[in-house]
């Protein structure tokens, strides 16, 4: 029976650092599209291209809405994935990586936070000092130029993290226990990302797509495919099978993935104080699981049954 347990959350535990690995790569792609169209142009693009292809994928399965209850929150889960990628995006292209790194990383921080504040059952002392020695990780993983004075891109990342971390509690918070497929509420929340950035975007949507380069519809066709509708499917479906907490420590990984990319394809370098930071950042992701999965447990020993709606989620 321990066996039988065990195999779900290791599963979980590697989609959810697969979804990592794909927006640590992300970070080099959207760099080099911002430079060939505007930020909003970019996202608009992205997100109706997942649309499409979500909307492919839910005709062939023959998934629709089931509930106004459903529809809801896909809608309102949109809203706040669109802002995370608004403030992402426009974030980083007014900072440096070394802030933006930093900064955008309180996430694993906030997370916790939030989903203890509204389940009234705060994280042990331990978590928190696992998610600060990550926090001391990022920095030194991003410091190889040095910090520089705050500017509006540095807001720009805090408002992003803490955004980021409302929309993993909310998917936990409104979604557990629900029959709820993760496709639907993926395929709705990039319709809503569609819709409210290319209203956005549309004063340069149409001159700017006239002139976009075949290498450029092939960043977005990654950033699309890969880093928002597999990491967001992805997302949806392993949150509901964990914690908001695990999965924001298993994500909050990152940074490293985002390294390893730039020094095997950016040929970035890396220095002796970026490589302890990815130590660190590991080594207290890892001690993290550890301490929320105690954590959760117990509790779990002292809640009743679980409802059987439970058992009706699906991918």
């Amino acid at each position: 029976m321990q066996i039988t347990r065990s195999r779900p959350g290791l599963a979980t535990d590697l989609v959810l650092m697969g979804v990592a690995l794909v927006w640590g790569s992300s970070y080099l792609v959207a760099k080099d599209l911002t430079l060939a169209a505007p930020v909003l142009v970019v996202l608009a693009l992205r997100y109706a291209i997942s649309a499409v292809a979500l909307g492919v994928v839910c005709r062939r399965a023959h998934v629709r809405v089931t509930s106004v209850r459903e529809l809801a929150v896909g809608v309102l889960l949109g809203c706040t994935q669109a802002a995370v990628l608004t403030l992402e995006t426009f974030g980083v292209s007014r900072t440096t990586a070394t802030n933006a790194g930093l900064i955008i990383s309180l996430t694993v921080v906030l997370t916790p936070l939030l989903d203890g504040l509204w389940r009234r059952r705060p994280m042990p002392a331990p978590f928190f000092a696992a998610t600060a020695v990550a926090v001391v990780g990022v920095a030194l993983l991003v410091s190889g130029d040095g910090f520089r004075a705050p500017g509006w891109g540095d807001g720009l990342m805090l408002a992003a993290a803490a955004v980021r971390a409302v929309h993993v509690s909310l998917i936990g918070r409104l979604t557990t226990g629900r029959a709820y497929g993760s496709l639907t509420l993926t395929t709705t929340q990039a319709v809503v990302g569609a819709v409210l950035l290319s209203a956005a975007a549309a004063p340069e949507l149409g001159r700017t797509v006239t002139h976009l380069p075949p290498a450029a519809w092939a960043q977005l066709g990654y950033l699309a495919l890969a880093c928002t509708v597999f990491a967001f499917l992805a997302q949806t479906w392993a949150i509901r099978r964990t914690s908001p907490s695990r999965a924001s420590l298993l994500m909050g990984t990152e940074p490293v993935w985002a390294v390893a990319v730039g020094v095997t394809l950016g040929g970035e370098s890396l220095s002796v104080v970026t490589a302890g930071g990815a130590v660190l950042i590991v080594a207290a992701t890892y001690y993290g699981q550890h301490v929320e999965r105690n954590h959760r447990l117990g509790a779990l020993a002292l809640a009743p049954a679980p409802e059987p709606a439970e058992r009706l989620t699906s991918a």
